[in-house]
């Protein structure tokens, strides 16, 4: 598919990334040659310098021939107009990025109606989602939503005492009697897709899929229940705290908020009434016991620095605080923070990213299922799809034990109307069912794929 992307800041050169190893012809464009440089002395792909919202511009990179049209500056302004600009000019689907916190999903809608922009994305709203999730069941590392939330993934690593230390899956599954699966095994850099006879070790990290109610069964069993945050103390006033405090308020979770900018504080005292907001240096361990870090259920750190947000939930990890999480965007630091003990970790570009793929693969493909959710787990080298059947194909009616599936991929849920099936050897894909495929290999556009 050809692929036109305005706007290579991280989001902009993240989505890059992902459509050039996905085999698409990509064309970047940004106002500032030396970022266009240094991409092109990396990706092979085509450059033009200049504004996405300028008609000549867009003409001069073949908009009437581009698929996919990617909207990803800093500007929601600019971003929606050459959204609109570029589907009149050719462009078969548009996508846009947008910041601003005081849009509303019926603002959204409405905009993505009146400009025919087919995908409109806010980055820090969907991070937020990601770090709502969490606080609501913070035994977890990562947690994933699949079919409207009737399917939940979890991502939770394993202490070195854990009580499935040791035991192979199949035992698991008798000993604790909840509807579940192991989907998959991160162990230090190695991914596995695991069988009935796989042996868990301490350290390991593990993705689980189950239903809600299941998992919190499962976690019961184990003594990992922990209390959901009643207090939420955030460091950083940024886009992304102001979604993640509207929803915990929402809840009648107490959220106190340290901003250092005079401006940015009175901005969030408008927004969010119900809060508490502290104008200091959320830098200053001072401050952070001043304000009752020891009294927290949970600590998220939302600057724009990757490096003070790691520091920080160092420090209060160090206090004892029962759950710490921090956006981080870049791999290497992301990386680097894990293998240190900072397992909740949250990126607004890779939260962006997996819409815009699992969009791409969707329209990638034509023979019979689409791409509804994608995301990427266990540090990006494992996927989990959810396709939705929606014609006849070889798969349907025949048992999962006879099919015979490509290395490292799984069928791990399936939900037929409104009923989740954790499936057995003898459980069949139907049509109009929504089926969750774990899998190593990230090339996976339509269910068929999933035989070898």
């Amino acid at each position: 598919m050809n692929i036109l992307i305005t706007g290579c800041g991280k989001i902009g050169t993240t989505i890059l990334d992902d459509m050039v190893n996905e085999g698409h012809n990509v064309i970047i464009m940004d106002e500032n040659q030396s970022v266009l440089t240094s991409l092109t002395d990396i990706y092979d792909v085509m450059s033009i310098c200049g504004n996405g919202a300028n008609c000549n511009t867009l003409k001069e990179a073949g908009i009437d021939n581009i698929d996919v049209y990617v909207a990803a500056t800093g500007s929601d302004e600019t971003n929606m107009l050459s959204c609109f600009l570029a589907k009149r000019m050719g462009a078969k689907h548009t996508i846009a990025r947008v910041k601003n916190p005081s849009f509303s999903e019926r603002d959204i809608k409405f905009m993505k109606q009146q400009l025919d922009i087919s995908i409109i994305l806010n980055p820090e709203h969907l991070a937020a989602g990601d770090l709502f999730d969490i606080l609501k069941l913070p035994e977890a590392v990562k947690v994933e939503q699949f079919s409207r939330r009737n399917f939940q993934l979890i991502e939770l690593k394993l202490k070195p005492n854990s009580l499935l230390s040791g035991m192979n899956l199949m035992e698991i599954r008798s000993k604790y009697a909840a509807e579940y699966l192991i989907c998959a095994v991160q162990r230090d850099d190695s991914i596995f897709i695991p069988n009935g006879k796989f042996v868990l070790h301490g350290g390991d990290k593990i993705g689980i899929i189950a239903k809600d109610t299941e998992i919190q069964k499962f976690f019961s069993y184990l003594g990992l229940i922990k209390k959901q945050a009643k207090k939420v103390m955030i460091i950083g006033g940024s886009r992304t705290a102001i979604h993640l405090a509207q929803l915990l308020l929402g809840i009648g979770i107490s959220v106190k908020i340290i901003d250092k900018s005079d401006k940015k504080c009175r901005e969030l005292c408008d927004l969010l009434p119900k809060a508490t907001v502290i104008c200091g240096d959320g830098t200053e361990h001072e401050l952070l016991l001043e304000e009752g870090l020891l009294n927290q259920d949970a600590f998220v750190t939302l600057t724009g620095v990757d490096e003070e947000n790691i520091l920080l939930s160092f420090f209060a990890g160090s206090q004892n605080v029962p759950t710490v999480l921090s956006k981080v965007n870049s791999d290497q630091l992301s990386m680097l923070a894990e293998k240190l003990g900072l397992d909740r970790l949250v990126s607004p570009k890779r939260a962006t990213t997996d819409v815009v793929l699992a969009y791409v693969r969707a329209l990638s493909n034509s023979r019979g299922s689409n791409i509804e959710t994608l995301y990427q787990l266990m540090d990006d080298k494992v996927e989990a799809m959810e396709f939705i059947v929606k014609s006849e194909n070889k798969l349907l009616g025949v048992p999962l034990k006879n099919l015979k599936l490509r290395k490292d991929t799984l069928v791990a849920g399936i939900i037929r109307d409104r009923r989740t099936i954790i499936p057995g050897g003898n459980d069949c894909i139907l049509y109009g069912d929504r089926v969750v495929i774990i899998s190593a290999d990230k090339k996976l556009k339509e269910l068929s794929d999933v035989l070898a």
